[in-house]
Protein backbone atom coordinates (compact mmCIF):
# COMPACT_ATOMS: atom_id res chain seq x y z
CA UNK A 1 0.00 0.00 0.00
CA UNK A 2 1.48 3.41 -0.76
CA UNK A 3 1.46 5.59 2.12
CA UNK A 4 -0.78 8.81 1.45
CA UNK A 5 -1.63 10.08 4.37
CA UNK A 6 -1.05 8.83 7.99
CA UNK A 7 -3.21 9.19 10.70
CA UNK A 8 -1.01 9.69 13.75
CA UNK A 9 -3.31 9.26 16.43
CA UNK A 10 -6.85 6.89 16.10
CA UNK A 11 -9.01 4.34 18.99
CA UNK A 12 -10.34 1.75 16.17
CA UNK A 13 -10.92 -0.71 18.87
CA UNK A 14 -13.53 1.42 20.69
CA UNK A 15 -16.77 -0.68 20.86
CA UNK A 16 -18.25 2.30 18.57
CA UNK A 17 -16.53 -0.06 15.83
CA UNK A 18 -17.82 -3.16 16.47
CA UNK A 19 -20.02 -3.65 13.94
CA UNK A 20 -18.27 -2.41 11.15
CA UNK A 21 -14.38 -2.52 12.25
CA UNK A 22 -12.73 -4.39 9.40
CA UNK A 23 -15.04 -2.25 6.89
CA UNK A 24 -13.62 1.15 8.54
CA UNK A 25 -10.02 -0.16 8.52
CA UNK A 26 -10.55 -1.44 4.39
CA UNK A 27 -11.94 2.28 3.56
CA UNK A 28 -8.52 3.53 5.28
CA UNK A 29 -6.66 0.87 3.03
CA UNK A 30 -8.56 2.03 -0.11
CA UNK A 31 -7.85 5.32 0.58
CA UNK A 32 -3.49 4.95 1.28
CA UNK A 33 -4.21 6.00 4.84
CA UNK A 34 -2.24 4.52 7.80
CA UNK A 35 -2.77 4.88 11.34
CA UNK A 36 -1.52 4.33 14.94
CA UNK A 37 -4.09 3.29 17.26
CA UNK A 38 -3.55 4.32 20.42
CA UNK A 39 -3.87 2.82 23.52
CA UNK A 40 -5.84 3.84 26.84
CA UNK A 41 -5.33 1.28 29.56
CA UNK A 42 -3.66 -2.23 28.96
CA UNK A 43 -6.59 -4.09 27.47
CA UNK A 44 -7.23 -1.14 25.05
CA UNK A 45 -3.09 -1.39 24.72
CA UNK A 46 -3.77 -5.06 23.76
CA UNK A 47 -6.30 -4.42 21.25
CA UNK A 48 -4.34 -2.07 19.58
CA UNK A 49 -1.56 -4.36 19.06
CA UNK A 50 -3.89 -6.74 17.85
CA UNK A 51 -5.55 -4.59 15.66
CA UNK A 52 -1.83 -3.90 14.19
CA UNK A 53 -0.89 -7.30 14.14
CA UNK A 54 -3.62 -8.15 11.85
CA UNK A 55 -4.37 -5.55 9.84
CA UNK A 56 -1.81 -4.08 6.81
CA UNK A 57 -1.28 -0.01 7.19
CA UNK A 58 -2.05 -0.27 11.06
CA UNK A 59 0.60 0.63 14.10
CA UNK A 60 -0.16 0.66 17.99
CA UNK A 61 0.39 2.86 20.79
CA UNK A 62 0.81 1.51 24.12
CA UNK A 63 -0.35 3.57 27.44
CA UNK A 64 -2.61 4.61 29.97
CA UNK A 65 -4.83 7.99 29.36
CA UNK A 66 -4.73 10.33 31.88
CA UNK A 67 -8.45 9.16 32.87
CA UNK A 68 -7.70 5.88 33.61
CA UNK A 69 -4.35 6.32 35.79
CA UNK A 70 -6.02 5.88 39.21
CA UNK A 71 -5.83 2.11 37.70
CA UNK A 72 -2.56 2.28 36.97
CA UNK A 73 -0.88 -0.15 39.09
CA UNK A 74 3.08 -1.42 40.14
CA UNK A 75 2.90 -3.98 37.44
CA UNK A 76 1.51 -2.05 34.27
CA UNK A 77 4.94 -0.68 33.38
CA UNK A 78 6.28 -4.10 33.26
CA UNK A 79 3.10 -5.28 31.46
CA UNK A 80 3.52 -1.78 29.00
CA UNK A 81 6.97 -2.99 28.47
CA UNK A 82 5.98 -6.37 27.17
CA UNK A 83 3.37 -4.64 24.49
CA UNK A 84 6.02 -2.95 23.43
CA UNK A 85 8.15 -5.83 22.18
CA UNK A 86 5.75 -6.01 18.64
CA UNK A 87 7.78 -4.08 15.92
CA UNK A 88 4.22 -2.82 14.89
CA UNK A 89 4.33 -0.50 17.95
CA UNK A 90 5.55 2.75 17.65
CA UNK A 91 4.33 4.84 20.30
CA UNK A 92 3.93 5.36 24.04
CA UNK A 93 -0.05 6.60 24.46
CA UNK A 94 -2.01 7.65 24.96
CA UNK A 95 -0.62 9.17 27.87
CA UNK A 96 -0.74 12.72 29.77
CA UNK A 97 -2.99 15.21 31.93
CA UNK A 98 -6.54 15.75 32.04
CA UNK A 99 -7.70 18.28 34.30
CA UNK A 100 -10.95 19.24 32.64
CA UNK A 101 -12.39 15.98 33.31
CA UNK A 102 -10.75 14.91 36.54
CA UNK A 103 -11.45 11.17 35.99
CA UNK A 104 -8.77 10.47 38.05
CA UNK A 105 -6.96 12.22 41.10
CA UNK A 106 -4.79 14.82 39.38
CA UNK A 107 -1.68 13.42 41.99
CA UNK A 108 -2.19 9.87 39.89
CA UNK A 109 -2.54 11.70 36.71
CA UNK A 110 1.10 12.77 37.18
CA UNK A 111 2.78 9.61 38.89
CA UNK A 112 1.31 8.00 35.68
CA UNK A 113 2.61 10.79 33.61
CA UNK A 114 5.84 10.56 34.77
CA UNK A 115 6.53 7.22 34.91
CA UNK A 116 5.39 6.64 31.30
CA UNK A 117 7.56 9.75 29.88
CA UNK A 118 10.55 7.66 31.33
CA UNK A 119 9.65 4.41 30.18
CA UNK A 120 9.10 5.77 26.72
CA UNK A 121 12.64 6.98 26.78
CA UNK A 122 14.19 3.65 28.14
CA UNK A 123 12.19 1.95 25.10
CA UNK A 124 13.38 4.77 22.72
CA UNK A 125 9.57 5.29 21.85
CA UNK A 126 8.13 8.82 20.94
CA UNK A 127 4.96 9.68 22.92
CA UNK A 128 1.26 10.73 22.33
CA UNK A 129 0.64 13.63 24.94
CA UNK A 130 -2.68 14.44 25.57
CA UNK A 131 -3.44 17.58 27.51
CA UNK A 132 -6.57 19.24 28.40
CA UNK A 133 -7.02 22.16 31.15
CA UNK A 134 -3.43 21.18 32.74
CA UNK A 135 -0.72 23.44 30.56
CA UNK A 136 1.13 24.57 33.42
CA UNK A 137 1.96 20.99 35.11
CA UNK A 138 2.30 19.20 31.98
CA UNK A 139 5.46 21.83 30.87
CA UNK A 140 6.71 21.55 34.40
CA UNK A 141 6.95 17.26 34.27
CA UNK A 142 8.55 17.64 30.25
CA UNK A 143 10.97 19.76 31.66
CA UNK A 144 12.19 18.08 34.51
CA UNK A 145 13.35 15.46 32.70
CA UNK A 146 17.01 15.67 31.13
CA UNK A 147 15.72 12.83 28.58
CA UNK A 148 12.16 13.76 27.69
CA UNK A 149 11.38 12.03 24.74
CA UNK A 150 10.17 13.29 21.37
CA UNK A 151 6.44 12.60 20.14
CA UNK A 152 3.22 14.47 19.56
CA UNK A 153 1.04 17.14 21.40
CA UNK A 154 -2.37 15.47 20.85
CA UNK A 155 -4.95 17.31 19.37
CA UNK A 156 -3.46 20.59 19.68
CA UNK A 157 -5.75 23.70 21.26
CA UNK A 158 -3.23 26.22 22.16
CA UNK A 159 -1.60 29.62 20.61
CA UNK A 160 1.32 30.51 18.59
CA UNK A 161 3.02 30.75 21.67
CA UNK A 162 2.29 27.42 23.51
CA UNK A 163 2.66 25.86 20.02
CA UNK A 164 6.30 27.34 19.53
CA UNK A 165 7.35 26.46 23.26
CA UNK A 166 6.13 22.95 22.94
CA UNK A 167 8.05 22.80 19.32
CA UNK A 168 11.18 24.12 21.19
CA UNK A 169 11.17 21.39 23.57
CA UNK A 170 11.10 18.79 20.65
CA UNK A 171 7.88 18.11 20.11
CA UNK A 172 5.61 17.94 17.07
CA UNK A 173 2.16 19.31 17.21
CA UNK A 174 -0.80 16.62 16.30
CA UNK A 175 -4.01 18.87 14.33
CA UNK A 176 -7.26 17.21 13.99
CA UNK A 177 -10.83 17.69 13.42
CA UNK A 178 -11.35 21.15 15.34
CA UNK A 179 -9.40 23.07 13.03
CA UNK A 180 -11.94 22.17 10.50
CA UNK A 181 -14.55 24.12 12.62
CA UNK A 182 -15.75 27.74 12.39
CA UNK A 183 -15.00 29.83 15.77
CA UNK A 184 -11.42 28.29 16.05
CA UNK A 185 -10.15 31.85 14.69
CA UNK A 186 -7.20 31.65 17.11
CA UNK A 187 -6.00 28.18 16.15
CA UNK A 188 -5.92 28.74 12.66
CA UNK A 189 -3.98 31.85 13.16
CA UNK A 190 -1.06 29.65 14.93
CA UNK A 191 -1.16 26.66 12.43
CA UNK A 192 -0.54 29.50 9.83
CA UNK A 193 2.60 30.72 11.26
CA UNK A 194 3.70 27.07 12.42
CA UNK A 195 6.98 25.49 10.45
CA UNK A 196 4.75 22.62 8.39
CA UNK A 197 7.87 19.98 9.30
CA UNK A 198 6.37 20.06 12.99
CA UNK A 199 3.12 19.38 11.99
CA UNK A 200 1.16 15.67 11.70
CA UNK A 201 -2.39 14.57 11.14
CA UNK A 202 -5.18 12.88 13.56
CA UNK A 203 -8.55 11.68 13.52
CA UNK A 204 -8.81 11.12 17.89
CA UNK A 205 -11.63 8.65 16.02
CA UNK A 206 -14.75 8.46 16.92
CA UNK A 207 -14.57 11.93 18.20
CA UNK A 208 -13.65 15.16 17.19
CA UNK A 209 -14.83 14.26 13.93
CA UNK A 210 -14.37 17.07 11.11
CA UNK A 211 -16.16 19.21 8.93
CA UNK A 212 -18.40 18.01 6.41
CA UNK A 213 -18.38 14.76 8.83
CA UNK A 214 -19.21 16.37 12.02
CA UNK A 215 -21.45 15.34 14.45
CA UNK A 216 -21.08 11.45 12.93
CA UNK A 217 -18.23 8.86 13.72
CA UNK A 218 -15.27 9.27 13.01
CA UNK A 219 -12.95 7.36 11.50
CA UNK A 220 -9.11 7.32 9.37
CA UNK A 221 -10.25 8.36 6.35
CA UNK A 222 -11.65 11.39 7.88
CA UNK A 223 -7.92 13.11 8.28
CA UNK A 224 -7.97 13.77 4.51
CA UNK A 225 -10.35 16.64 5.54
CA UNK A 226 -7.99 17.54 7.96
CA UNK A 227 -4.86 17.99 5.32
CA UNK A 228 -7.22 19.92 2.99
CA UNK A 229 -7.67 22.55 5.66
CA UNK A 230 -4.49 22.95 6.61
CA UNK A 231 -3.72 23.53 2.71
CA UNK A 232 -6.34 26.26 3.30
CA UNK A 233 -5.02 27.79 6.39
CA UNK A 234 -1.27 27.80 5.22
CA UNK A 235 -2.03 28.65 1.31
CA UNK A 236 -0.58 25.43 -0.27
CA UNK A 237 -1.65 22.04 -1.59
CA UNK A 238 -3.05 19.41 -0.35
CA UNK A 239 -0.99 17.34 -1.91
CA UNK A 240 1.73 19.60 -0.61
CA UNK A 241 0.54 19.22 3.12
CA UNK A 242 -0.34 15.42 2.69
CA UNK A 243 3.90 14.54 1.30
CA UNK A 244 5.05 17.11 4.18
CA UNK A 245 3.20 15.36 7.36
CA UNK A 246 3.19 12.02 5.83
CA UNK A 247 6.60 12.30 5.53
CA UNK A 248 6.94 13.79 9.44
CA UNK A 249 5.12 11.04 11.11
CA UNK A 250 7.10 8.28 8.74
CA UNK A 251 10.22 9.60 10.76
CA UNK A 252 9.16 10.51 13.86
CA UNK A 253 7.03 6.86 14.59
CA UNK A 254 9.73 5.59 12.42
CA UNK A 255 7.22 3.49 10.08
CA UNK A 256 9.49 3.44 6.93
CA UNK A 257 9.44 -0.56 6.36
CA UNK A 258 7.47 -1.85 9.26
Amino acid sequence: MKTKLVDTHAHVDMEHFDDDRNEVVERSQSKGIEFINMGLNIDSSKESVNLAETHEGVYAGVGFHPHEASDFGSSDPERLRELSQSDLVVAMGEIGLDYYRDNSPRKDQREAFRIQLNLASELGLPVSVHNRSSTEDLLSLLKEGNDVPQGVIHSFFGDYELGMELIELGFHLGLSGPLTFSGEEELKRAVKRFPVGRIVLETDCPFLTPVPHRGKRNEPSYVSHVAEEVGKIKDISTKEVSKKTTKNAMRLFDLNGK
